[in-house]
């Protein structure tokens, strides 16, 4: 079954890591990705800083333009990727083992992806 992980974090906690911190961690992530190849169906990608979004919203009479993230809350998506493991079980006990895990205000979120769209045939 295929999930979609969402990485999230804050941005204060993003600008409290050290800088050598941050280097070994990422060594580890490149590494995760290479361990964990047979089960990513996608590596998707790493999004720019939060502050960068752009949200379009419905409006009364047209879509409204604002800056920011869709939502207010103060983790905010980071980077995602397309697993593809047997189960939710398989697709946690993979989830766990991220390494940027050990950084604080860190978090992965874990959703299955709809891959049958035979509801919208007609």
């Amino acid at each position: 079954m295929k999930y979609v992980i969402m990485f999230t974090s804050t941005p204060e906690h993003d600008a409290a890591v050290a800088p050598e911190v941050a280097q070994d961690v990422y060594g580890r992530v490149y590494q995760w990705f290479q361990d964990h190849a047979a089960s990513i169906a996608d590596n998707g990608a790493e999004l720019q800083p939060v502050d960068t979004a752009t949200t379009v919203r419905h409006g009364a009479l047209a879509s409204v333009v604002v800056d920011g993230p869709f939502t207010e809350a103060r983790e905010a998506v980071g980077g995602f990727t397309i697993i593809d493991v047997p189960d939710l079980d398989a697709a946690i006990a993979l989830v766990k083992t991220w390494p940027l895990l050990e950084v604080p205000g860190t978090s992965v979120e874990v959703r299955p992806m709809v891959t049958d769209y035979t509801q919208f045939d007609e």
